[in-house]
């Protein structure tokens, strides 16, 4: 919503509270967040709210222009938001505190090496979709706002990687979209205690 310019209020409802899913339902039918109303229309899915702003912001670089870097990037943001199961599981997101020393198994490792190998395949193929810039596009669009998560997922976790990767984790923990988006979640009041986990406890 950001990276679109336009104007927008948010409404924070946290999850996994005894109403969640009684207060989410006032904004999304699905039950899920996040969801976007504007006026008449409300979608409730990531990718369905990107491809909404992006034909509704033709102009704000969301995607790239070029229709087969465009293809290339919806495709790896649709694997980013359906795929990768067994990192999510492993490695919650916790943007309090640094929890290193988790044990990765294959299928965890699987997927870190699967997420690099896009990272790689965008810094030398697709880097400057977008304009220059250290992002996965050149500069930073709905791509790297996908992969948001899993950047401050291996941040919390100091998962080891190769160099690029961390040139470009390095690169989207400084932009000020998310310093400002690991501000506010540190200032949440609630704590999610699956999420807190130990590695040192077996837990």
């Amino acid at each position: 919503m950001k990276l679109s310019g336009l104007d927008f209020d948010e409404i924070v409802i946290p999850l996994r509270q005894a109403d969640s899913r009684t207060e989410i339902l006032k904004y999304s039918p699905s039950a899920k967040l996040p969801a976007l109303i504007d006026g008449a229309v409300t979608v409730w899915e990531s990718m369905g709210i990107i491809e909404y702003l992006a034909e509704k912001c033709p102009d704000a670089g969301l995607w790239p222009k070029a229709p087969a870097e465009r293809a290339w990037a919806r495709a790896v943001a649709s694997e980013m938001h359906g795929g990768f199961i067994p990192l999510r599981r492993a490695l919650p997101m916790n943007m309090r505190r640094q929890i290193p020393g988790i044990e990765l198994n294959d299928l965890v490792q699987g997927d870190i090496n699967r997420i690099q190998a896009i990272w790689r395949e965008a810094q030398r193929s697709h880097a400057n979709a977008c304009g220059e810039g250290p992002y996965l596009l050149g500069e930073f669009s709905a791509l790297d706002a996908m992969f948001a998560p899993i950047v401050s997922r291996f941040t919390t976790h100091e998962i080891p990687l190769e160099e690029g990767a961390i040139a470009y984790m390095d690169a989207v923990n400084a932009h000020p979209l998310m310093v400002e988006w690991c501000e506010a979640a540190k200032c949440e009041p609630w704590v999610i205690q699956e999420f807190e986990i130990d590695p040192t406890s077996g837990e």
